[in-house]
């Protein structure tokens, strides 16, 4: 749909003019960015409709990462002496947790942005695109918050347990590696949202293959303790979140990092965004009949 201001033979004049559709790759931004308020209303919604009526509120943000590193740091880190030596297995657990969290969290979110919005987007016109960006930004948001929680963990074990925790140069890479997880968790989800319109249980296998994915990756333990050329290391290799994992530890920690490998996790980003924009362009035509 086209909006313009347009006079007829009759010297009526239409304010909206409806022409064919555009091909995926022509999005408009411009539409999108008019819309930018109730893109913010929608992230608004989201940050606080999922604590509406809980006790501790938006404090749930700091508890999950929290608590998710403390049980791998004692399972994986003390008992299974799978973390790093030389750096505490809560912050080395803790800066691959916060990463993988919102990545899982859009994904799964994301994936079924249009069957939950269902209802709005069949009784007013916006762009559909806003629907899952507006998951991916309160996403984010509360990624940023558990990122602060870090660095406060990370500053008392500096001052309270001896712990020579420093920044270097590798924090420039930080929005790098930002933009290229957010890239990551938006792509995928938005492919998945195109077809979960059809295929509705398909948002639970995500949900299910999300789990299985994060031991495919280096989260519980580092890619370094991997041999060279064993399968193990070659299926870890093949997964693109395995270098943002890598990259977050090296910028958060100053763990080793092979900054080359982002260029891996970049292509995936480019091709499941294009690819994920293309399907969803496409159901966005018959979106309405389906749902």
């Amino acid at each position: 749909m086209t909006k313009v201001n347009v006079e007829n033979d009759h010297g009526q004049h239409w304010d909206v003019v409806v022409s064919p559709d555009q091909p995926w790759w022509n999005i408009d931004f411009k539409e999108i960015w008019q819309y930018r308020d109730l893109l913010l209303l929608l992230v608004r919604r989201d940050l606080l409709a999922i604590y509406k009526q809980t006790v501790l509120g938006p404090l749930w943000q700091l508890v999950q990462p929290l608590l998710t590193s403390l049980m791998f740091a004692f399972v994986f880190g003390m008992m299974g002496r799978m973390a790093a030596e030389g750096i505490p297995p809560t912050l080395f657990y803790m800066a691959a947790v916060v990463p993988w969290i919102f990545f899982a969290n859009v994904l799964n979110k994301t994936s079924t942005t249009l069957v939950a919005n269902a209802n709005l987007m069949t009784k007013v016109y916006f762009p559909r695109l806003i629907a899952p960006l507006a998951t991916t930004l309160s996403t984010a948001v509360s990624s940023l918050i558990q990122l602060a929680l870090f660095f406060i963990i990370a500053l008392g074990y500096r001052l309270f347990a001896g712990y020579a925790w420093t920044l270097d140069s590798s924090i420039l890479m930080l929005p790098i590696l930002l933009l290229i997880l957010v890239g990551l968790g938006f792509g995928l989800g938005v492919m998945v949202s195109a077809m979960t319109t059809r295929f509705r249980d398909l948002a639970f296998l995500v949900s299910f293959g999300v789990q299985l994915l994060m031991y495919m990756s280096p989260v519980i333990f580092p890619l370094e303790k991997v041999d060279q050329g064993s399968k193990l290391r070659m299926v870890l290799e093949l997964n693109p979140m395995t270098p943002v994992i890598e990259g977050f530890r090296a910028v958060l920690i100053g763990s080793y990092m092979e900054w080359t490998t982002l260029f891996y996790s970049f292509g995936w980003m480019v091709g499941v965004i294009l690819l994920g924009l293309a399907m969803f362009r496409r159901v966005e035509r018959t979106y309405v009949d389906v749902v």
